[in-house]
């Protein structure tokens, strides 16, 4: 990853923020069948998470008392993911029927989170199971974490002089007590010379740092003369919390003790005071903020038809169909769709190919629509995708060379009319399979910087065995990329891995996760 990247990326607290976001879900029933005429079910839902095909109890909610219509005060809090799709399972049981916990009913929701989130801050759907009367609904709202920073600024008067020819040097340093007793550095201010009423530049901080999310933290303040050798004066010091931070927002004092002289010196009252100047808190918006915010996810295919791939009539040929499992183009299409069209309200993805030879005049072309219509490219969901592309080699000739500058400059421009538009909550996901050494790298690195700039990132998956050694140079991991007239790019968007390591778990979740983060440095630009 490039340095430039990086250090805004740190910058913007995108590298210190966790990959994940804890959501909250809720669970209401309504119109439970009612088996037994004397009396009414004691429901209780159970919570399953799938992993490794098998399904695990997360947790379950309390029993609601004869009750057909429950509404559980239960919440149930899961780790959320963007990188991965999470099936979860929801079991109703009359708990009053068998003491073993046998399900009087089941409703099943197996769906990644993200289609829960489209519409609002807080979202849900209603799933109705076989059982027609009865219908349940599950509303998920993102738990408000630690990921907020809050922006501080303090002043001090009359500090103790500690220095003979001339006024003391005074900084500010905030330590956060951690539950062993511990104390862990949390900022230092700037030095003021010669100064005994400072003034400190305001700093930002999120509030995991500054007090792990619990605003009742303590926090130890101390307050030192500089000096050049290292071996500063301790002026005094005084214990706050974030909670009475915020309370007071601004013009908060506190003496500035030193237990020393509290001791000795019996007509002693304080050090001098330290002021908060500023206690501003800044929410930083979450992915989940974002998609609920109606911002979507624009995923576009691109394939690599070019004649190295082989003879798609050939098992040996890389396009081979197989009758009984999908070739490698195909599992990695569906590794990376099935994430990412969860994100799209309309699930229609465009589909493009590159490097063949198409009817009618059988020109080479390296931006053509796999289903034909150039109007309209687009495939309905995933599964539109992959029919599209059995549906078109047939009808195709493999030839080259292996250019995707054009590809990736036709998304930039679609990228780059919906960046001027009103709204501009849309976000592009070019996917380019490939299974070669790109021949037109110049142009290429020209169109990355381009589309650097633009709400867009870049998946690279090499496919079959080749070297791909030279396509780590766009990954920009090894260095800045740069435009052959030496411009960086402004962002760090692309992403390259071979398929062979799909086979690792963590890089299909990197590749996206990697994703997101480039998502949040775009509109954190903006």
């Amino acid at each position: 990853m490039s340095n430039i990247y990086e250090s805004a990326a740190t910058t913007l607290g995108l590298f210190n923020s966790p990959c994940l976001t804890k959501v909250e879900l809720r669970v209401a029933c309504k119109g439970i069948s009612d088996r037994d005429a004397l009396s009414k079910p004691d429901p209780c839902v159970v919570l399953k998470m799938q992993s490794h095909g098998q399904w695990f109890e997360v947790d379950r909610t309390e029993v609601i008392r004869s009750s057909i219509s429950p509404v559980f005060s239960k919440v149930f809090t899961v780790d959320y993911y963007f990188e991965e799709v999470q099936r979860l399972r929801f079991e109703l049981h009359d708990i009053s029927s068998n003491h073993n916990g046998l399900k009087e009913a089941d409703f099943q929701e197996q769906a990644s989170h993200p289609q829960l989130t489209h519409t609002a801050n807080v979202c849900s759907f209603v799933i109705t199971p076989a059982m027609t009367s009865l219908k349940s609904q599950v509303t998920a709202e993102e738990l408000s974490g630690n990921d907020d920073y809050v922006e501080l600024a303090f002043s001090a008067k009359k500090l103790d002089d500690k220095d003979f020819f001339s006024k003391s040097d005074p900084f500010l340093e905030i330590f956060r007590v951690n539950d062993d007793g511990t104390a862990s550095l949390v900022h230092r201010t700037e030095t003021i010379m010669n100064n005994l009423s400072p003034v400190w530049k305001s700093f930002k901080v999120s509030l995991n740092t500054l007090c792990s999310g619990h605003h009742e933290r303590e926090l130890k303040c101390t307050v030192w003369d500089w000096d050049s050798n290292g071996k500063h004066d301790f002026i005094g010091e005084f214990q706050t919390t974030f909670k009475e931070m915020k309370a007071a927002m601004d013009g908060k004092q506190w003496e500035c003790i030193n237990p020393k002289y509290q001791v000795k010196k019996k007509n002693y009252r304080n050090s001098g005071m330290v002021i908060l100047t500023l206690c501003k808190i800044i929410k930083m918006h979450s992915f989940l903020d974002y998609i609920m915010g109606g911002c979507q996810i624009q995923f576009t295919v691109a394939i690599d038809f070019t004649a190295s791939n082989g003879d798609p009539r050939n098992s040996c040929s890389l396009h081979y169909i197989h009758p009984y499992q999908p070739n490698e183009y195909l599992k990695a299409l569906i590794a990376v769709g099935e994430i990412c069209q969860d994100y799209d309200s309309d699930k229609m993805f465009p589909a493009f190919g590159f490097g063949a030879q198409i009817p009618p005049d059988f020109k080479v072309s390296h931006d053509f629509a796999v289903n034909f219509d150039e109007d309209n490219p687009e495939c309905a969901g995933i599964q539109g995708v992959v029919e599209a592309y059995q549906n078109c080699l047939p009808k195709i000739q493999l030839y080259g060379p292996t250019n995707i500058a054009p590809i990736i400059q036709k998304v930039a421009d679609s990228a780059s009319e919906e960046m001027h538009t009103k709204e501009a909550m849309e976000y592009f996901i070019l996917l380019i399979l490939t299974d070669g050494v790109i021949t037109d790298m110049a142009d290429t690195r020209e169109a990355i910087v381009h589309a650097s700039h633009l709400p867009m990132s870049v998946i690279i998956v090499g496919i079959g065995s080749a070297d791909f050694s030279d396509m780590q140079m766009l990954d920009g991991d090894d260095g800045i990329l740069r435009s052959p007239k030496g411009e960086p790019v402004l962002r760090d968007i692309v992403q390259f891995v071979p398929f062979r390591n799909f086979k690792h778990v963590s890089k299909k979740q990197h590749l996206l996760s990697s994703c997101k983060v480039q998502f949040f440095f775009h509109f954190g630009l903006k």
